[in-house]
């Protein structure tokens, strides 16, 4: 049974395309959600009395700010900032900042929407935002980036706080962006306030397993998906796409359970080694040399490296799409069930078209969303507040077992969901109302804000 959107919601979504012109993957975002919520109307008039949706579809605030800075040569350099604090009718704004060529407005905003339902989905008290710049640092030393990190901290740092927006890393930010962000945090405010950015290192007020946590928590929502199918993640043959840290933590647990990663990707191409991936050089080339992964063929002779390839074009049965939005159209989908595909779960923030959607709904494969599948970072950032708050720092196991638990929560009640509405086994549609539901009761109890 497929859900389709009704009239009222179609206005709705014309309505987000005149008011967001030429922002195309926000509108992709809302136009998802907006799929799944028919029922939901017509068992709750109440929220279309409320404009709940289209509520939540406007950004409680928005901004853009100019991050000057200076390179290594002296020349002064000038770059867009951005923040959305999409809803925070369930906590203070949480969601990263991405650092990338393609960062704009709209990609902000696809982000920030995204992250409303994703971080309901986890049960802890934190809202949806999102922030970046257009800023590349492929390729810029450590002053460089340390320098741009101190001017966008300037002109972000009057936005944040502990209980009002609390920024992670995304793309382009790691250990070493969040750093210094937080020290020109620190700097600026006089406060040792150590709950406002999270991502931190484990030394200074970082948690244990944030950063295996997105990719860790991709895997236990995969096993959960095929456990509901009697099935197992052991002996598997496995793709990935991207080699950043997403994909590498996916492909560490996947290795744990027992499955088997042939192939996994970057920007250039794609590494194939059909008896399996060396974790150990993908980490070392990196994550410690920040090297493409052609390099890899260098000390594998049997892996072969196909530039500018296509990924999905390699026959497997369970797909990790773990680098971009939008990386699998409706023909690598097509071509994914070709070659018997049984599942996908998405470790990177919508990464598959709407057309692709389709096609694997269609098809009857496991597919995991990436509000639902992708939901560990943000816990584990949840998570790492909790451990500020309270002064604590929990061991690697504990935190662990937690994301665990965090994962298979997620798991049972977008599934509970998804049957309660008539449509078992989409996680999609359980996904979208599960969390729709929970930052709905929560603005009807609020008031009109």
């Amino acid at each position: 049974m497929e859900i389709m959107m009704s009239a009222q919601l179609e206005e709705i979504y014309r309505q987000v395309q005149s008011k967001n012109p030429g922002e195309g993957e926000f509108h992709q975002a809302v136009q998802e959600v907006l799929h799944s919520l028919g029922p939901v109307l017509t068992r709750y008039p109440e929220f279309s009395e409320l404009r709940i949706i289209e509520r939540i579809c406007e950004p409680e605030r928005q901004f853009i700010f100019r991050v000057p800075w200076q390179d290594d040569q002296g020349r002064v350099q000038i770059n867009r900032g951005f923040r959305v604090g999409f809803n925070s009718a369930l906590g203070p704004y949480k969601g990263g900042i991405r650092f990338h060529p393609s960062v704009s407005l709209g990609i902000i905003k696809f982000l920030g929407f995204e992250q409303i339902f994703k971080n309901a989905l986890t049960g802890m008290s934190i809202g949806g935002g999102k922030g970046g710049s257009d800023f590349d640092p492929k390729g810029k030393s450590n002053h460089e980036i340390m320098r741009f990190c101190q001017s966008f901290m300037t002109g972000l740092a009057r936005h944040l706080g502990e209980h009002t927006d609390v920024p992670a890393g995304d793309i382009g930010v790691g250990g070493r962006e969040i750093g210094y962000l937080f020290g020109q945090y620190k700097r600026l405010t006089n406060r040792y306030e150590l709950g406002v950015l999270t991502g931190k290192g484990v030394g200074w007020g970082g948690s244990r397993v944030r950063t295996e946590a997105t990719g860790y928590g991709t895997v236990y929502f995969m096993r959960e998906m095929l456990k509901a199918r009697r099935d197992t993640l052991e002996g598997k043959i496995c793709l990935v796409s991207g080699s950043g840290n997403v994909a590498i933590y996916i492909i560490e647990k996947l290795q744990q359970l027992g499955a088997k990663v042939i192939a996994c990707s970057d920007s250039n191409g794609v590494i194939v080694h059909e008896q399996g991936i060396d974790l150990s050089l993908v980490k070392r080339l990196k994550e410690v040399e920040r090297r493409r992964i052609a390099d890899y063929a260098h000390y594998h002779p049997n892996a072969r490296y196909v530039a500018g390839g296509n990924i999905w074009e390699i026959p497997c049965q369970i797909a990790f799409p773990a680098a971009t939005q939008n990386e699998i159209q409706e023909n690598d989908a097509l071509m994914l069930i070709r070659n018997g595909c049984v599942a996908v779960g998405e470790g990177a923030n919508m990464p598959t078209t709407p057309e692709g959607v389709h096609q694997f709904l269609q098809a009857g494969l496991a597919y995991g969303p990436s509000k639902a599948a992708n939901g560990g970072g943000v816990a584990t950032s949840a998570m790492e507040m909790q451990q500020n708050a309270s002064r604590d720092f929990w061991s690697f196991e504990f935190t662990e077992k937690k994301l665990e638990e965090i994962m298979i929560r997620i798991h049972d009640s977008v599934s509970e969901t998804a049957e309660e509405f008539g449509v078992p086994g989409n996680y999609v549609v359980g996904a979208n109302i599960h969390g729709f539901l929970k930052v709905a009761r929560a603005m009807e109890a609020h008031g009109l804000i």
